[in-house]
């Protein structure tokens, strides 16, 4: 009897808090999260003001003050939302562009100097400007997309060749795009310059290959306007990497693939509206705000696991990583008090994780809640039966289910969105619930979700850490005699360095540029260095 009590408990409770978008068959499951009507209570005049931030946000608000920016990728998908009549002919017009170019591309009116047609490209980026169009990619191209994408997104030099050598024969109909807003990131920028010297050794004119995604004036935009690049699109100022998807960085990428970008932007324009509404039951993003609240006492104390079961959303919970913990994770509220706010975010897919993680999920420490993406359409056309009446699909849908109520009866919580397919409207409606959900909890919890001094910090030191080296090569290289590593320190002008100083010359050591070690390697102390001169 206390079974059939609970289950009814649950089912009334289930009823009492789903929410559904009728017009993208989208349904969000907070009923097994343990929260209970006096929070909620207690949270309302933080979400009358979380809905009233949102407001001021679309209507142009300073949000990132850091940089004295408005935050407006909403009005990407809804440019009569825009502050001001330039702005909204600027989106119309990117959106136009990004179509035209990859129809002229996919019909090669666009094509590499010998004629033909382009076969492939090459997205370098960063962050956002890669993560967004990786996810994308995964979940929406085509099996047979009119150009093969291929990412660098990292200054791993053996990732690099990586990539290149898969198309090394085809390096002569292969676009590069390179994204950066500011054109002076080291990522993109040290990856252009390499793809650059591929396209040289092939004696292959990279300008006549080359796009740029950046800020108008940038860096980058005057070396693609003087070197006569293919063709340049506009970052703009007020959109930042993390939600830069549905701008020309995730839109280039996805129409040059072949999918359907005005869908992507109606879905997240959908969306929009309904995460508008100012009531938190009828608000699937109030709902998703409220539901991490609960979980972490406002504070994030636990994580956030994300298992979609769909093999196309694998990348969902690496693009939500970023939005959500470069968003959420700040040490200082809004009042410059220290908080150490954020919520950590990892996952992979289900049913894989049940086969991997899921069993320290159910029965080790119990500092996370899950999020489970349901996919309700299994396949394009009929599925065989493996069992009598029982898909492959059927097991996946089984697996959710079940590890849903696994995990809750052992006092693990879980929210569940359900799409009805993974198509461009819902995966942009996913990408606009998310976003919108992150600024109302932000908000709430009273942190700005649009800088990110960490990651300046962050860039900041690795500048330093260059000049040292610079610093040090130049001490190395006017000593004639083997000197310790304190001695060189001294004389690079930095005898607090040492360990820093170590590792650059280790790594200069291990790809033969120059330093030579004498000593036990496994004793720094002992080492002495000497430069080669080549």
């Amino acid at each position: 009897m206390a079974t059939v009590a609970t289950g009814a408990l649950l089912w009334q409770r289930y009823q009492d808090w789903l929410y559904y978008h009728s017009g993208l068959g989208l349904y969000l499951d907070i009923s097994r999260m343990r929260f209970d009507d006096g929070l909620v209570s207690q949270l309302q005049p933080k979400f009358v003001k979380a809905f009233a931030d949102m407001v001021a946000l679309e209507a142009g608000a300073i949000a990132n003050p850091d940089e004295q920016r408005m935050v407006g990728h909403y009005w990407l998908r809804n440019p009569d939302l825009a502050p001001t009549p330039e702005i909204k002919t600027e989106i119309m017009t990117t959106i136009d562009s990004i179509a035209d170019f990859a129809q002229k591309v996919h019909s090669g009116t666009i094509h590499p100097p010998q004629g033909g047609k382009f076969t492939d490209f090459i997205t370098i980026g960063i962050g956002g400007s890669a993560l967004g169009p990786q996810f994308v990619s995964e979940a929406l191209s085509p099996d047979i997309a009119p150009l093969n994408i291929h990412f660098i997104d990292n200054s791993d030099p053996a990732g690099i060749d990586r990539v290149l050598s898969r198309i090394q024969t085809k390096l002569n109909t292969t676009l590069v795009i390179v994204i950066s807003k500011s054109g002076g990131t080291p990522e993109p920028r040290n990856g252009m310059l390499e793809v650059k010297a591929a396209y040289d050794a092939q004696q292959l004119d990279f300008a006549a290959y080359a796009v740029a995604v950046t800020g108008v004036g940038s860096q980058l935009d005057r070396v693609a306007a003087a070197a006569g690049w293919i063709a340049r699109f506009p970052m703009p100022d007020w959109v930042g990497g993390r939600t830069s998807e549905l701008s020309s960085v995730g839109l280039l990428p996805a129409a040059l693939q072949g999918i359907d970008i005005h869908g992507m932007l109606a879905g997240a324009k959908e969306m929009d509206i309904a995460t508008r509404i100012p009531d938190i039951k009828t608000n699937p993003a109030a709902l998703l705000a409220l539901a991490w609240y609960a979980s972490g006492n406002g504070k994030g104390e636990k994580d956030m696991v994300v298992l979609p079961y769909k093999d196309s959303l694998l990348l969902f919970s690496r693009y939500l990583q970023q939005l959500v913990m470069e968003s959420l994770g700040k040490e200082d509220d809004l009042d410059g008090n220290k908080v150490y706010q954020g919520i950590a975010v990892y996952g992979n897919k289900g049913s894989t994780d049940q086969h991997a993680y899921v069993q320290q999920l159910r029965e080790g420490i119990a500092n996370f809640f899950l999020t489970f993406i349901e996919v309700l359409h299994d396949r394009v056309g009929n599925s065989p039966e493996i069992d009598p009446g029982v898909t492959t699909g059927d097991y996946l849908s089984g697996f959710l289910q079940g590890t849903r109520q696994a995990l809750y009866e052992n006092n693990r919580d879980s929210i569940t969105v359900t799409i009805p397919a993974v198509t461009p409207q819902t995966v942009g409606a996913l990408i606009a619930l998310y976003e919108r959900a992150v600024g109302l909890y932000a908000s709430i919890v009273n942190v700005n979700a649009y800088h990110q001094p960490g990651v300046e910090a962050g860039k900041k030191a690795a500048a330093v850490i260059l000049q040292l080296q610079t610093d040090v090569v130049k001490a190395l290289q006017a000593t004639t005699e083997p000197i310790t590593l304190v001695e060189l320190a001294t004389k690079a002008g930095s005898p607090d360095r040492v360990e820093a100083i170590y590792k650059i010359l280790r790594h200069l050591h291990a790809n033969d540029r120059g330093v030579i070690f004498t000593g036990d390697l496994s004793q720094p102390d002992s080492l002495r260095v000497t430069w080669i001169h080549k």
